[in-house]
């Protein structure tokens, strides 16, 4: 089926409250562990229902904000999600006190139960009606990103598009760019600051109602991490200051001096040549079709799931108006189908996107033969996905950039490894925030320009109109939709980064490792399934000092 014949109908949530109910009921009252296991299959089939019906309203909304229906829609399950999600906290209270707990465990994951722990900790019907006000500011985030436009080179273009000249290979054209992207923020400031306002006081109301210091505690468990926690996630941040900074910049340093740079700028960023930037040589038909190449010769598993998702036209990589930017995969759950939205620019990131996202598909393709509730894991593992199936496509990327292919592989690495400082100034800066709500905009900013020259000092905004008041954060959408999930993603490039250089000597061993980690999805907490893919996990001692040895020198043997 065709993703946009999809039929659609509107989840109902009073049934699924009859539902619940007795389900609920059924295993308070059950007198044998069959009975527990009946009433937790009926509410996996409620939960594959309503997963099902607000995951294509989410799509068809986010493939263009301006329809009124589905601007609707997405409204009713912003409302109704909180609802729903309490009605699954009670049967999850249900399950843990039932007495044959010892007994369910043989037959469901015990991590199920750990999931239903933290959700009885983070979930609570005084703060419904708070969740769905955070909801509503949410998309009325995402409303103004997605209908936002910049005024660039004579023509109104939307953030991702503008985005692509920030790897133009001519500076003024990057400083241009940078300019029109300052200046477009600018012109909604009042707006994102409001926004992002009222989304951390809703969200620190929430956690003083549930007894929490701040919302830190409440959004780590909102996260659901199983097998870390705060502490380690500073610790990991003290060693990327450590063990990666220094080597970041003595790299960058290097990189400047090689362009001819003095002033190395946020516009710089993103460029690693003199000669110009490796791009796709090919259309974007032309990228599917060598994609569904290199995905058969990958394996018959990849390959097969690929040809089914173009069949359905499950791909949308068109950048226009109304369109959510950035990209994301999901699962239509009850169909057994996968969708991916994306938005092309004519840069490397097209290729990037596609190889990223298409590892999460894989993820969420196996999840539907395996265990609903764990699904593909945290947001930790789902990122192992898709950031290590970016670089598992490493040997196929002469099709995409011809003579560039070892240029493309440059850059990818050298963005990977810088990206990680990135990621914990975003994560740290959300510490900051919600430890502190009452800080002001100008103070944000401050704090987060304070994180710049700390983990990134070789790199300035310095003239760049409303970024250099530090503001680089306001088109970070994680920030505002999804609190402290983007450490996760660092945690996972180290991870990916450890498949690159398992794929440099064993290409089909790396890959074989790489599948298995897919299919145990959720199965297994973090830290145990980089233990059994024969990788060091991030929080061990040494791992990143280890990354700080190995990709610099890949990185010269490219160059070379």
């Amino acid at each position: 089926m065709k993703i946009k014949d999809i039929p659609y109908s509107r989840f109902d949530i009073e049934v699924a409250k009859r539902s619940f109910a007795n389900y609920t009921a059924a295993v308070k009252s059950a007198t044998c562990p069959a009975e527990v296991l009946d009433a937790h299959k009926g509410v996996l089939d409620v939960m594959a229902k309503f997963a099902t019906m607000s995951t294509v309203a989410n799509i068809r909304f986010s493939l263009n904000s301006f329809d009124e229906f589905y601007q609707k829609e997405q409204e009713y399950y912003d409302e109704i999600t909180p609802v729903f999600t309490e009605l699954y906290n009670d049967f999850g209270k249900a399950m843990i006190a039932s007495p044959f707990v010892e007994e369910l465990k043989k037959t469901i994951n015990p991590l199920v139960f750990e999931k239903y722990r933290l959700l009885a900790l983070s979930s609570d019907p005084r703060i419904i009606e708070d969740k769905q006000k955070e909801a509503e500011i949410v998309v009325e985030y995402n409303k103004l990103m997605a209908e936002m436009n910049f005024c660039f080179d004579g023509k109104d273009m939307p953030l991702s598009v503008l985005r692509g000249y920030l790897s133009h290979s001519d500076r003024k054209v990057r400083r241009e760019a940078c300019v029109a992207l300052g200046k477009g923020l600018a012109a909604h400031a009042e707006k994102l600051d409001d926004i992002y306002d009222r989304l951390v006081h809703v969200r620190d109301k929430m956690a003083k109602k549930l007894g929490y210091k701040s919302y830190v505690e409440l959004g780590y468990l909102n996260m659901e991490r199983l097998d870390y926690n705060r502490e380690m996630v500073e610790k990991f941040r003290r060693s990327v200051l450590s063990d990666l900074v220094p080597v970041i910049t003595d790299i960058k340093k290097q990189l400047a001096r090689d362009l001819g740079i003095d002033d190395y700028m946020f516009f710089d960023d993103s460029v690693c040549f003199t000669d110009g930037e490796p791009c796709p040589v090919i259309d974007k038909d032309e990228i599917f079709r060598q994609g569904q190449l290199m995905y058969d010769e990958m394996s018959p598993e990849t390959g097969a799931l690929f040809a089914k998702m173009v069949e359905a036209d499950a791909f949308d990589v068109d950048a226009r108006k109304g369109k959510w930017g950035g990209g994301y995969c999901t699962a239509i759950e009850d169909l057994r189908q996968i969708f991916i939205l994306a938005n092309f620019n004519g840069t490397n990131e097209d290729i990037d996107v596609v190889t990223h996202e298409f590892g999460h598909a894989i993820a969420m393709n196996m999840a539907f033969d395996g265990d609903r509730e764990l699904d593909i894991g945290g947001c930790e593992t789902a990122e192992c996905h898709s950031m290590s199936m970016e670089f598992l496509c490493w040997p196929y990327m002469d099709r995409f950039f011809g003579k560039d292919a070892d240029k493309y592989r440059y850059k990818h690495l050298l963005s990977a490894l810088s990206f990680i400082p990135y990621g914990v100034i975003v994560d740290e800066f959300q510490h900051i925030v919600y430890e502190n709500p009452s800080l002001t905009p100008s103070e944000r900013n401050k704090a987060y320009l304070d994180l710049e020259r700390k983990y990134r000092p070789y790199l300035s905004f310095e003239g760049i109109p409303y970024l250099e008041l530090g503001t680089r954060w306001q088109y970070q959408m994680h920030i505002y939709e999804t609190p402290f999930y983007y450490i996760d993603y660092c945690l996972a490039q180290t991870v990916a980064l450890g498949f690159l250089a398992a794929s440099q000597t064993d290409f089909a061993d790396a890959l074989s490792r790489y599948l298995d980690l897919c299919r145990k999805g959720g199965s297994v907490p973090f830290s145990r399934l980089c233990s059994e893919a024969g990788l060091t996990s991030p929080f061990e001692e040494g791992a990143l000092k280890k990354i700080a040895e190995t990709v610099p020198e890949i990185l010269r043997r490219i160059r070379k």
